[in-house]
């Protein structure tokens, strides 16, 4: 029996009744609001504020290897190589800030889940701005300069052209 069978049949026998559709319904709606944290059991801290932090800090850096996702909600090894770093550093007595700037002194501005505002950044955080001023304002003066130009005049044909016109047309 291939896997989609199965499934198909365990689904089936899964909704049979609607007490049981039911259940299966809450049990999707409660899978599909439940944070998706990817920290594992051997990984918390005995201490509950340190894991507070841990978890604080481990929000805000962005996995490498998954992109957009920080390293508390990532699968990946690295995240989970960074998420014990984290608490290590925490455990030694850092400060958050000196386990952030720790982190990006070794990976680099890149795992930052919030860049930023200094530095070269500031062309990142600005662009969209200017493009968006450059653009109004050439958007301005194109429209500014077509309602001023005079509207084209329709010239009258002289006679020699509007004979050759009308024998244009005869054919």
């Amino acid at each position: 029996m291939c896997l989609s069978a199965w499934l198909a049949r365990c689904w089936r026998a899964l909704i049979a009744t609607p007490r049981a559709a039911l259940a299966a319904a809450i049990l999707l709606a409660a899978l599909a609001v439940s944070p998706a944290v990817a920290v594992q059991p051997d990984e918390v801290l005995d201490d509950p504020a340190l894991e507070e932090r841990a978890r604080d800090i481990s929000a805000g850096l962005r996995c490498v290897v998954c992109r957009n996702e920080s390293i508390d909600e990532s699968n990946a090894t690295l995240a989970r190589d960074l998420r014990l770093l984290v608490r290590e550093r925490l455990v030694a007595g850092d400060s958050d800030t000196e386990v952030v700037s720790f982190i990006v002194d070794r990976y680099g501005e890149y795992v930052l889940l919030r860049p930023t505002m200094a530095g070269s950044n500031i062309a990142l955080w600005l662009a969209p701005f200017a493009i968006l001023l450059i653009g109004g304002g050439l958007a301005f003066v194109y429209i500014r300069r077509r309602g001023a130009s005079p509207a084209p005049s329709e010239a009258a044909l002289s006679p020699e052209e509007e004979a050759r016109l009308q024998a244009l047309l005869e054919d």
